[in-house]
């Protein structure tokens, strides 16, 4: 069985792609904590793909690791889990709502990601219900696993949320 190669930009069929501004509508977000660039891809229900640029100006790279600059594990982790929230909170009746993490399981980190590189985040669903979302989450350099986990999350309507 050969390894599934991610789409190039040029290959995902207009509609599908969420720009930077469609992303800060369905993720709360917000600088240094935002961790998706661009979607690429979604399939409803099913998948979604996107694009994370690592840049040395990144803040965490200040202290981890000063002169060898390393980004943490548990940010791409969160990466992933931006991207996979995207699945739920861009409903309408979601928006404003907030996807928490309820686990990680079997996350396992392959090679450092270093400034410089462009992490394909690719979300596979595993289990989806109405307010709950399991996925298999890979990060991808150059075409090469370095990253993935598995992901779980439930969904917090604003009004609950504290």
């Amino acid at each position: 069985m050969s390894e599934e190669k991610p789409l190039d930009d040029q290959e995902v069929p207009a509609g599908e792609a969420l720009d930077i501004n469609q992303v800060l509508e369905c993720l709360p977000q917000r600088y240094p904590f935002l961790l998706v660039d661009r979607v690429i891809k979604i399939e409803e229900g099913k998948r979604i793909e996107g694009i994370k640029n690592v840049t040395v100006d990144e803040p965490f790279f200040q202290g981890h690791f000063p002169g060898r600059p390393i980004m943490p594990g548990v940010l791409q982790l969160e990466a992933l889990a931006q991207l996979s929230g995207i699945l739920l909170l861009r409903k309408p009746e979601d928006r404003g709502s907030l996807a928490y993490f309820m686990a990680i399981d079997k996350a396992r980190f392959r090679k450092p990601v270093v400034p410089g590189d462009q992490l394909r985040l690719v979300g596979e669903v595993m289990k989806m219900k109405r307010r709950l979302l399991k996925v298999k989450g890979t990060v991808l350099v150059e075409g090469k696993v370095v990253c993935e986990a598995e992901l779980m999350f439930q969904v917090i309507p604003k009004s609950s949320a504290l």
